[in-house]
């Protein structure tokens, strides 16, 4: 499938996601309670079949954080990304680990790193860093380490 075929088939999965025009793969912003209906929708439809999640990352805007998944199609060869803007303060939302085996470590990582909540992962702590680290997010743009004098 190409772009504008991928869009319109999502568009039909859910009509409220909006899209990023100009990029190479198609770009598609899900509100996060959208989010675990639509990756199921994504990884069963035999039309679409992504069955692979290839990476999965955070990035912090200041403002807002904003989920970042890449997912393929190794049956169909297509590709798409899929991001969720979350509240700075209370950023959360559901574990895709049950559907992408993957994105389990990635979630953990993203946990540690940024603070992100996945509701539902099977098992969410530190994942990198060594004990005495839990909820410091050393990757949000605020982080200060008193130690290093690291100041973004």
């Amino acid at each position: 499938m190409n772009n504008e075929e991928l869009k319109t088939t999502i568009t039909a999965l859910l009509p409220s996601d909006t899209f990023e025009e100009g990029g190479e793969w198609l770009n598609i912003n899900v509100e996060p309670k959208d989010w675990l209906p639509l990756a199921q929708q994504l990884r069963n439809d035999a039309s679409l079949f992504f069955d692979y999640l290839f990476c999965l990352t955070c990035i912090d805007w200041k403002t807002h954080l904003t989920m970042v998944y890449h997912l393929s199609s190794t049956r169909c060869r297509h590709n798409i990304v899929v991001k969720s803007k979350l509240d700075r303060s209370n950023p959360e939302i559901e574990t895709v680990s049950k559907i992408w085996k993957t994105a389990e470590f990635h979630e953990r990582e993203v946990y540690e790193m940024f603070g992100v909540k996945f509701l539902n992962h099977p098992d969410l702590r530190l994942l990198i860093l060594p004990d005495g680290w839990e909820g410091k997010k050393p990757m949000l743009k605020d982080f200060e380490d008193a130690v290093n004098m690291i100041r973004l």
